[in-house]
């Protein structure tokens, strides 16, 4: 009952509190790139040559993955920067498996000076949409 009080006291500070909150959140999310639907990332590798970097396990790369991609482990994207280094000119799609790794990749990526996009919903969302895969 005391946080309600708190709250009807003190909506000014609260009010304060949820909008740096939300700033942040936003302010993260665009460091780590903007989330691309599956049909955005299609129109992206049709019309500007985009490259797919997908960031999964090996398992999971070899069961499918999305043609041309190319494959380093999330753990791995800092130390193998520089097999990146000519993709700086297009844009780069990070996919993992349901979106849990490509805002860390993504945040390395733009330090960088990688235009990032992270694929939305992962290679799930991909899956799901039957979209083609290509298996190693």
């Amino acid at each position: 009952m005391d946080f309600f009080v708190f709250i009807s006291e003190q909506w000014l500070l609260v009010s304060l509190l949820v909008i740096l909150l939300y700033a942040f959140a936003l302010n993260e999310r665009r460091n780590a790139g903007i989330p691309a639907s599956v049909h955005e990332v299609t129109r992206l590798i049709n019309s500007q040559g985009a490259r797919v970097l997908d960031v999964r396990d090996r398992g999971d790369y070899d069961a499918g993955h999305i043609v041309d991609a190319l494959h380093i482990p999330h753990g791995e994207v800092a130390g193998r920067l520089n097999e990146l280094a000519s993709m700086k000119d297009k844009p780069l799609i990070v996919a993992d498996k349901m979106g849990q790794h490509a805002g860390a990749v993504g945040r390395v990526l733009k330090r960088e000076g990688f235009s990032v996009r992270r694929l939305q919903g992962g290679m799930t969302e991909w899956s799901t949409q039957n979209l083609p895969l290509v298996k190693s």
